[in-house]
Formats: structure tokens, sequence, C-alpha cells
């Protein structure tokens, strides 16, 4: 029996392992998925946008700081002001989604999104730009949960493993295409023409959403009740051990990630000496290996072997690579150089392509009734803890990589003992027919 406790009042479903089978889907959802490539680029234009919104704008922050007059501390605070918008907006969007289906939030969303990204682009004060960056941010945030959603009501077991690995190749480009495309911007104009490309962006998407994407969610397997309903529903997916496992694992590995993308810039080029064309060679190249090992999981692995040994797996080599991160920044082998310490970054990198696919997926699996609610709470710890984690690297300052290393050590570890500790994989296999 599961330990949630959850009532089926609550319409959340829980259990100790996924459905072998899945009851038949509705026609519209079935239509949804008929679309194929089309919904795939949808979904992963909705997931990729927030972080185009975050990082085309990284390279025009001391333009920001000249125009407007305003210390680069308070100019960071735009940053800050949309990831935590990003965070919160998950969810309010997602129960809201559970309640009137997936299109009406979304669109709802993705017009405010249009709205804050023009008013930024004509934003005359620092903090009005910090304010609408956050209203940016919160409605930016429907595109991530409610895509998650969206696949877990049109997909289910192996089906939406493999399509979450897909989608992992759309939206992991976006964070590294992201800061090229905002420096080719910053050629032709300033730092306003970034948003207003943003804008043009949004308008599309938002169009694009309007006219392809279906309602995934019928009216019969929606939330009737109010705030409390949602909280409840919360409460309820929470404290099913295995969901809040998965959880927590992902956003753990999460913020191991969080912190190489927080710490990278520093410990490559001014610990190690590297250009910063070698920089952004090697951050390409680790994405690349982020996508290409998510596609070998999702093409490959799943369907061949179960989600949590590949999960297993990914987070072994997480928690090896950043052992052997640790040993080498702190001076264990001696000045090792960049190269073995690029390396490491790699195979950390790279097994995140295991790691956070099969945790959205196990996750998921165990909440048909409530995938909006689920989704936003997946979001918003994977945000937070990420949150959390980024400061903490450069705790001991600019002449040392051991804090990024000792972050990514301590999340991998608490990564895989939650793994262990919560879902528990030799009971869900025992438990399985």
């Amino acid at each position: 029996m599961p330990e949630s406790g959850v009532s089926r009042a609550q319409h959340v479903h829980i259990s100790d392992t996924a459905p072998a089978t899945s009851p038949p889907r509705p026609a519209a959802t079935a239509a949804a998925r008929r679309t194929g490539l089309l919904v795939t680029l949808v979904l992963g234009g909705l997931t990729a946008l927030p972080p185009l919104s975050m990082d085309m704008y990284l390279p025009a922050l001391p333009a920001v700081t000249d125009a407007l007059h305003a210390p680069a501390s308070t100019v960071q605070l735009t940053l800050t002001a949309c990831l935590t918008g990003m965070a919160l907006g998950q969810v309010v969007v997602g129960p809201m989604s559970d309640r009137w289906g997936r299109r009406r939030p979304l669109l709802l969303g993705m017009i405010i999104y249009v709205f804050a990204t023009a008013i930024c682009v004509f934003a005359p004060t620092v903090e009005l730009l910090i304010g609408f960056r956050l209203l940016q941010g919160l409605a930016g945030a429907a595109g991530i949960v409610i895509a998650r959603a969206v696949v877990r009501d049109m997909y289910d077991g192996m089906e939406m493993a493999r399509f979450f690995s897909t989608l992992m190749l759309i939206s992991g480009v976006a964070p590294v295409i992201a800061p090229v495309i905002g420096g080719q911007v910053l050629r032709l104009t300033d730092w306003r023409g970034i948003f207003a490309v943003l804008t043009v962006v949004g308008t599309l998407l938002t169009l694009v959403v309007w006219k392809w994407l279906r309602e995934t969610l019928p009216p019969e397997e929606r939330h009737t009740g109010g705030i409390g309903d949602a909280l409840r529903t919360m409460r309820g997916l929470l404290a099913d051990r295995v969901f809040t496992g998965y959880m927590i694992a992902g956003s753990l590995a999460f913020a191991a990630l969080f912190a190489y993308v927080s710490a990278s810039p520093f410990v490559v080029q001014e610990i190690y000496g590297a250009s910063p064309q070698t920089f952004s060679m090697l951050f390409g190249i680790n994405s690349i290996g982020l996508i290409a090992v998510g596609q070998i999981n999702g093409k490959i692995l799943v369907g061949r072997i179960s989600l949590d040994k590949a999960l297993g797996f990914g987070l072994s080599v997480i928690v090896l690579a950043a052992t052997a991160l640790l040993l080498m920044t702190s001076g264990v082998f001696g000045d090792v150089g960049l190269v073995p310490v690029a390396t490491g970054l790699f195979v950390l990198m790279s097994a995140m392509g295991l790691a956070m696919p099969n945790t959205n997926a196990q996750a998921l699996m165990r909440t048909k009734h409530a995938a909006g609610s689920a989704s936003a709470l997946l979001g918003t710890s994977s945000f937070l803890i990420g949150a959390i984690a980024s400061p903490l690297v450069g705790i001991a300052g600019e002449a040392t990589a051991v804090p990024m290393a000792v972050v990514q050590l301590v999340c991998a570890v608490g990564a895989m003992a939650c793994f262990l500790a919560l879902c528990r994989p030799w009971q869900q296999v025992a438990a399985r027919p």
C-alpha cells in the first residue's frame, strides 16, 4: 500500500510501481500524439523559452549597468528576480492547469510573458526592470510546468521516458546558444534589443500554441476544488515517499548542474587561465555530452533496462565524477591542470542525461491525475535547491575550485541517498508482477 494516505477524493494516483498498461487515452490526446514532431517542437520551445530569457541577457549586464546608472549588484537582481519568478510561478500554474486544463493557463501565461518582456524593452529604471523581470519569470514558468504536464497526459511508462529524453535535446541546446545569440544581438543594437527579440519569440510561440497545441486534459479528469484542494493535492504528493524521493534526487542532481554553470566561467578562465573562447568550447562540449547521453537513454536504454537502473547508474557516475573533481581541485594529485578537470566536468555533465529525464519520468508516472501539481513541485524544487547551491560555489573566494567540487559532491551523494532511502528501487522490482 502507498504511504501517502491520499484519499481517492483528491484524484491523485499514487502507486508503488508504474502500471504495466495504460488506460485508453481520450480522442483529443490521441490526436495530439499523432502530431508527433510538431508537438515535440512546441513543447521544446516552451521549455527552452525561460532559459533563453535568462541566458540571452547575460552578455548585456555591463551595458545595463551603464545605461541605467545602477550598481552591478542591483542589476544582478534582474537575474535573481527572473529565476525567483520561474520557481514560484510553477507552484501557481501547475494546480491551475489541473483545474482548468492545459491550454487556458498556458495561453494566459504566454500573453503575460509577452507583455512583461515588451515593458522591459522600454524600462527607464532598474527598479522597473527588476519588477517586470519578476513578472516575466512568473509567466514564463507556465511553459515549463505545463509542458511536463502535457507529456504526462499524452504518454506513460517507457514512452514518457523516451519523450523526456527527446525534449532534453531541444531544451538542452537553449542555454548553450542563448549567450551567443545575445552577443550577436548586441552587435546590432543595445541591451533593449534583446528583450525586443524575446518579445517577438514569445509572440510567435504564443500563436503556435494557440493554433496547434490541443487540450490534453479532458474535463472529466480535471480537479474541481479551489486553492484548498490544490494544497491538499500537493500535500498528498509530498506525503508519497517514492514521489518525494525522485523529486529530491532530481533536484539535487540539478543543483550539481547549477553549481557547474555558476562556477565554470570562473574556474576555467580565472583559475586555469583558459581564454573565453576555450571556455565557450568546453561549455558547448559538456552540453553536447549531456544531450547525447539523454538521447542514448531515450533511444537505446529505455525499454531494454529499467528506468531505475539507468537512473542509479547515472547517479553513481555523478558521485564518482564529483569525487574525482574534489580530489583534483584540492591538490591531492598535485597540479593536474585544466584537461583532467575538464574531463571530470564532462563526465559529470554527461551523466545528467541519465539522471534528469528518468527522475522526472518516474515521479510523473505516479501522478496521472495530478500531473500539473506534480510538475509544479518538480520544477519549483529544482529551481529553489539550485538557487541555494549556486552561491555556495564562491564561498571560499576566487582562488580555489574546491567549493564547486564540494557542492557537487554533497548534492550527488544526497541525490543517491534519497534515491536509495526513499525510492527503494529493489522493493519496486519485487512488487512488479
